[in-house]
């Protein structure tokens, strides 16, 4: 068996027309790279469970439109001619494919190492951090894109200025030797990237210690070689000493070198200024004023200037499920939300707190592992932002199969946030909630639902609305 997941087997890859299988393909970073590498002239093939179980099917359809062959995840789609068999993180060893890759002998790629090869031997732009990474790297990929820059854009989300009948808005195929990638910490595979320029959002507790994260961020920037950018307003970023040649720092307080003046946060706009430019976002909460700046900078570094920049930033309708309106109806209003680590959980409730008068919360945990790893630090969060009139419903936790140790529920968490005072309630399924807030809700409300990894969430939302509509 020849498995070459390293960066030779991975630059290789990128350069030459190969085919490839990925297995997980309706992920979100692997159908980012399946597409663009599709566009590139590869031949591309995949597999996904949701697709067996005809799970979020607008996914698959549009994989399909791009000419990515999809198979059941019975090892049927590993073929002969297969090059490269690739595989995320999440990927058991017993799947059925990677059992075929083995007997054919194939090439076992990690996503992660692809995704490296792609970009490293280009003018890479690689964002990272625990909160905001996502948004920041949209908002670069949208800003390079309408700059006319032709970036190659691969996310972890979908830019909804991208999103139609055949595009999933994750990724953009551009003719530059420009690349702009969001990169991930939550696997340690940021490490493997070299970028030109590179963004650190912030550190927080997600997936890993802060102690390891930090690590990781230190050699993330060691590894960068023009501009290194940061978010000043960070206190675990003030604590490591990041040494690199060109800093340039951002935030809302005074020590960073770029700032955000004159903030006017209002329901889903921002409106701030930065120098002598005014710029605005069509998104809430003060913690996308702080991702627009982090975009603003990398834009710079690029020499568009800032009304190019502003007018990008005005025209980006957002990213999927990140503070996401699916609907209002009586005053009523559904937010749809990525949200789940603790920070962002608060970040997304302060955020909808300034157009509403009460938040109805829904939040699904991600994962047995990470409730475990996060739960004193859930907790606390919905104590210290849930107000007193404020309702949290959790559903159990998310199980996306796999030999995960459900040794905790959300009745755990929500035990705890009930004992402090607040209006929190475990309702095991999750359909079962709907009810619930069919009774609840009234007009000034703010249904908000977050969770990861479930595409099925934004469905659920749709669900609300519809039950509400027919109230």
């Amino acid at each position: 068996m020849k498995e070459e997941a390293g960066e030779i087997n991975a630059n290789r890859a990128a350069l030459k027309k190969f085919s490839y299988h990925f297995v997980g393909v309706g992920g979100i970073g692997m159908s980012a790279i399946a597409q663009v590498l599709s566009e590139q002239g590869h031949t591309v093939s995949g597999s996904d469970r949701n697709y067996d179980k005809q799970i979020t099917p607008y996914v698959f359809s549009k994989l399909l439109s791009k000419g990515i062959s999809l198979h059941p995840q019975d090892g049927s789609g590993v073929q002969e001619n297969t090059d490269f068999v690739v595989v995320s993180s999440a990927i058991e060893e017993d799947n059925p494919d990677i059992k075929k890759a083995r007997t054919l002998s194939k090439n076992i790629i990690k996503r992660a190492d692809l995704l490296a090869g792609m970009f490293n031997r280009k003018y890479g732009i690689a964002i990272g951090g625990t909160n905001g990474k996502t948004t920041v790297s949209c908002m670069v990929g949208y800003i390079l894109d309408y700059a006319g820059l032709s970036p190659t854009v691969i996310v972890g989300g979908c830019i909804k200025n991208y999103i139609d009948s055949f595009h999933l808005g994750n990724a953009k195929t551009g003719t530059s030797d420009i690349i702009s990638i969001e990169a991930d910490e939550s696997d340690g595979s940021i490490v493997l990237y070299t970028p030109r320029i590179a963004v650190i959002t912030n550190i927080s507790k997600d997936h890993k210690s802060i102690d390891e994260i930090s690590k990781m961020f230190v050699s993330f920037s060691q590894n960068t070689t023009e501009t290194l950018v940061i978010n000043a307003d960070c206190p675990h970023l003030k604590m490591i000493e990041l040494k690199h040649k060109n800093i340039i720092t951002y935030g809302l307080n005074n020590n960073a070198m770029i700032r955000a003046k004159n903030i006017i946060c209002k329901p889903f706009q921002s409106t701030f200024d930065v120098d002598s430019h005014s710029f605005e976002i069509h998104l809430p909460g003060i913690y996308n004023v702080s991702n627009a700046l982090a975009a603003i900078v990398v834009a710079r570094s690029l020499n568009i200037n800032d009304k190019k920049t502003a007018a990008a930033l005005r025209e980006f309708r957002g990213v999927q499920r990140r503070m996401d309106i699916i609907g209002e109806i009586d005053g009523i209003t559904i937010v749809d939300d990525y949200a789940h680590n603790p920070e962002k959980v608060m970040a997304a409730i302060n955020a909808v707190k300034l157009g509403c008068k009460r938040v109805i919360a829904i939040f699904q945990p991600h994962g047995y592992s990470p409730a475990i790893f996060m739960k004193e630090e859930l907790i606390n969060a919905f104590i210290n932002v849930l107000s007193p009139h404020d309702v949290l419903f959790m559903p159990e936790i998310y199980y996306a199969g796999g030999t995960a140790s459900k040794n905790i529920s959300s009745a755990d968490i929500i035990k705890r946030v009930k004992e402090s005072g607040k209006n929190a309630f475990f309702i095991e399924k999750r359909t079962d909630i709907i009810p619930e807030i069919k009774e609840q809700a009234q007009t000034g409300d703010c249904i908000l639902v977050m969770g990861a990894r479930d595409n099925t969430l934004t469905e659920f939302c749709q669900n609300i609305l519809h039950s509400l509509q027919n109230k």
